[in-house]
């Protein structure tokens, strides 16, 4: 080539590169995420609503008797149905019709009867649990059933242990929606030491499961010789029964949950805490705490040293995991899919869960709803593979008990971040007397698992875990925080999770943090200016210099 082709041939590509660098920002598309005029709103003019608290029964919140059942006031926004609080506390067998008729429990789903030791409440206590899927597929395959929202919009496979139910699985037959008591997590069960339980596992599931009592006193085998361990050689096949028989003499926080390929069915949902009551006269124990949270008919015990006692239940979820009953409807083709092709050791957590839902569902029923000086009861239980650091803002706990058995008072520990292993079980004094070390002081304090992962949402902040301790002055009279609103409201937009909306997409920031817009580097713009002036300069010079030349 020669010497003047090749200077023609540098200036023409000089200029059309920085032709090129200057107009491509142009000519690429806007980010992902809605723009902040078009997402969902709480504004019911949008269409697009989710109130934070809904209020469906603002009477649940009250303190109130039922059967003869005491029930303590609840201040979070979405409380128990207080007539299964009544069911769990008298047995189904003791209420009236008309109590039982307001829950979805069946008559004999918990049985109370006999007071062998003569001391005023039942010895003899007949469980019954069944298998319910949550976020299935139907069976044309075409939308999911027994829909439960973990978190705006976010509908993961579930399956959960359930207290034997009467009636329709669904609460609305047009959005699928699961009625309230068949829900995540599986119901924290309650008995007293010394009780005679039997726990039958009514297998209406179309996989095998088995109930294993973690930490629960029990004997290896049955009165009648059979297995009582739950583990997988002794699955419970589909349309079976089987009854596990225990009569526990060590008090505590313990778990129950599935033994048949432990690691999937357990991140499937199949856990929930068991707590063995210490013997007290006239000690009838709520059985049942469905969904977790606040237990408002605490025992004789709990009441001698606590204002108020909470259930707290950790659980995560592997997405790919969850899909696998989203994605088919052929129990053979699921089994496949779950046992033989699915690798956990290839797995994430994705959904991190409290009492079944990921922040800002948890705010609704997960809240802790504190007064000033009081001493309260956090009973903590880790069923997620992945350990813990569970850290409490504005307060410092101590740890009284650990997987059921009482620290002596010379070795507790009191701390504001707390280890929790998988499936270990951890009992809390909560105190909140303001002075500077058990408390801060009044406010709206969150705590959550200090390992980042577990404070998000399939990746998203704030999400996961995360839940609140309110104090009463800091709460509506709808148990929601009063300072949150702006971050509420992103939180309670489904676009949010569904990452097609900004963190900070509202008010003064919109336009400093929300949508992008257009990619417009300045830096490079200015150097792919210089870079076309300097090729458009080099290929007019060689133009005049041409005609120069032939003029010649």
């Amino acid at each position: 080539m020669t010497p003047k082709k090749r200077y023609l041939l540098i200036s023409l590509v000089a200029a059309l590169a920085g032709a090129a660098w200057w107009l491509a920002p142009f000519g690429l598309e806007k980010g992902g995420a809605l723009s902040p005029s078009t997402v969902y709103t709480r504004s019911a003019e949008t269409g697009g609503t989710e109130k934070p608290c809904p209020d469906e029964h603002p009477e649940w919140r009250q303190a109130q008797t039922i059967d003869g059942v005491s029930i303590d006031e609840a201040l979070s926004c979405d409380p128990d149905n207080p007539y299964d609080i009544a069911a769990a506390v008298k047995g189904t067998n003791n209420i009236s019709m008309a109590t039982l008729m307001q829950t979805r429990m069946a008559q004999d789903a918990v049985v109370k009867k006999d007071d062998l030791d003569g001391d005023g409440d039942p010895d003899v206590i007949e469980i019954k649990l069944e298998v319910v899927e949550l976020n299935g597929a139907s069976p044309d395959g075409e939308f999911l059933i027994n829909t439960f929202d973990i978190a705006p919009g976010i509908k993961p496979g579930l399956w959960v242990f359930a207290p034997k139910s009467q009636g329709m699985a669904l609460k609305n037959f047009f959005t699928m929606q699961a009625n309230p008591i068949l829900r995540a997590p599986s119901p924290t069960i309650r008995v007293e030491q010394g009780d005679t339980v039997k726990l039958t596992l009514e297998n209406i599931h179309y996989l095998p499961h088995t109930i294993h009592l973690h930490g629960v006193d029990h004997p290896f085998m049955t009165a009648a010789g059979e297995d009582n361990d739950g583990m997988e050689e002794h699955a419970v096949f589909p349309g079976a029964s089987h009854t596990y028989e225990m009569k526990p003499r060590h008090t505590g926080t313990m778990l129950y949950h599935c033994h048949v390929q432990t690691a999937q069915h357990m991140m499937m949902g199949l856990s929930g805490i068991f707590v063995v009551e210490e013997n007290k006269p006239n000690n009838w124990v709520q059985t049942f705490n469905i969904g977790a949270g606040q237990v408002r008919h605490p025992s004789v015990k709990v009441k001698e040293g606590y204002s108020r006692e909470f259930d707290l239940l950790y659980q995560a979820l592997d997405k790919k995991l969850s899909a696998v009953i989203q994605n088919a409807n052929d129990a053979r083709l699921i089994s496949k899919r779950m046992s033989r092709e699915y690798n956990i050791t290839e797995s994430h957590e994705n959904y991190f869960l409290l009492n079944g839902h990921s922040f800002p569902y948890t705010v609704r029923d997960g809240l802790i709803a504190a007064g000033e000086n009081e001493n309260i009861k956090l009973r903590i239980a880790n069923a997620q593979r992945s350990p813990m650091a569970l850290h409490i803002h504005g307060h410092k706990v101590t740890v009284t008990a650990t997987d059921g058995v009482e620290r002596p008072e010379a070795v507790r520990e009191t701390r504001d971040v707390l280890d929790i292993a998988p499936a270990q079980r951890i009992d809390v004094d909560l105190k909140t007397v303001n002075d500077g070390l058990h408390s801060y002081g009044p406010g709206v304090w969150m705590f959550h698992d200090h390992a980042s992962n577990g404070e998000t949402t399939d990746g998203m902040e704030p999400g996961g875990n995360i839940s609140l301790i309110g104090y009463q002055a800091y709460l509506d009279d709808k148990g929601m925080p009063k300072m949150h609103d702006e971050m509420l409201d992103v939180a309670f937009d489904k676009n949010y999770y569904a990452k097609k909306q900004p963190p900070w997409a509202q008010g003064d920031f919109t336009e400093m943090l929300g949508e992008p817009g257009r990619i417009e580097p300045n830096i490079l713009k200015l150097a792919a200016f210089g870079l076309s002036c300097g090729g458009a300069f080099g290929l007019f010079v060689y133009l005049i210099f041409t005609g120069y030349r032939r003029r010649q």
